[in-house]
């Protein structure tokens, strides 16, 4: 009998660990999203011309930093996952449905944005692999640039803004964040609906933001853990 018990208090103290432990790891995980994605853009910057109507010169020379730049992205959605986890996490029964979907939605949206815009870019990378000579220039070429050039700066972008706003008002709610990174968001989330098509840095805000926001949800999570611990009564 005694011996069950013990059985089965375990799980749950178990449980109890993995839940404390759980939030700091998402909360690096943020980190480690806006670190992978803030690479991968700064080389996607350098390597590609700004017009999405050249006619593909630099996949003579950008290629490799391309596909190694479109590699970094699987890693930094993953992490970005984790980061939709923790926010959920913290939000807890003061979750509001509404904004929680649009919350969930915008951000699944992006993220699938990103991934089908990479998969193209480097389906492009692969072709000019196979046909150097034909490739630049061509009209498949000009489809493939335009179509991950809308992709990215008009939906992939305005997906983020709305991710940016809904946080931010569920932050506002809740007390998810200080107030001040919550109006931050959403005039983040303003400047990437109408900067888009005049500033091509615009697309580092969103990741910028991110990681603010993880940093904060790290900083908490260990001050609070230790003065949670230094006031626990023995």
């Amino acid at each position: 009998m005694f011996n069950r018990s013990r059985d089965a208090a375990a799980p749950n103290a178990s449980l109890v660990h993995s839940r404390l432990r759980t939030p700091r790891a998402a909360a690096i995980a943020g980190i480690l999203f806006s670190a992978l994605f803030i690479c991968s853009l700064a080389l996607l910057w350098r390597s590609l011309p700004v017009d999405p109507r050249e006619t593909g010169l630099w996949l003579k020379e950008g290629a490799g930093t391309v596909s190694f730049a479109l590699g970094l992205l699987p890693f930094a959605g993953v992490a970005f996952f984790w980061f939709l986890g923790v926010l959920r996490d913290r939000l807890g029964p003061r979750e509001d449905k509404f904004f929680a979907t649009v919350f969930l939605g915008s951000g699944f949206l992006f993220l699938g944005m990103i991934f089908v815009a990479a998969t193209a870019l480097g389906a492009l990378v692969q072709a000019y692999l196979v046909a150097p000579d034909t490739l630049p220039g061509s009209a498949t070429f000009a489809f493939v640039r335009a179509f991950t050039y809308d992709l990215m700066h008009i939906y992939a972008l305005k997906m983020a803004a709305v991710f940016m706003i809904t946080t931010s008002t569920l932050a506002i709610n809740s007390q998810l964040t200080p107030r001040w990174i919550a109006l931050l968001g959403y005039a983040c989330a303003a400047f990437l609906l109408v900067g888009n098509a005049y500033l091509d840095w615009v697309f580092f805000i969103f990741p910028s933001w991110v990681l603010l926001v993880s940093v904060f949800i790290l900083k908490d999570n260990l001050w609070g853990s230790a003065t949670r611990g230094n006031h626990t009564p023995e």
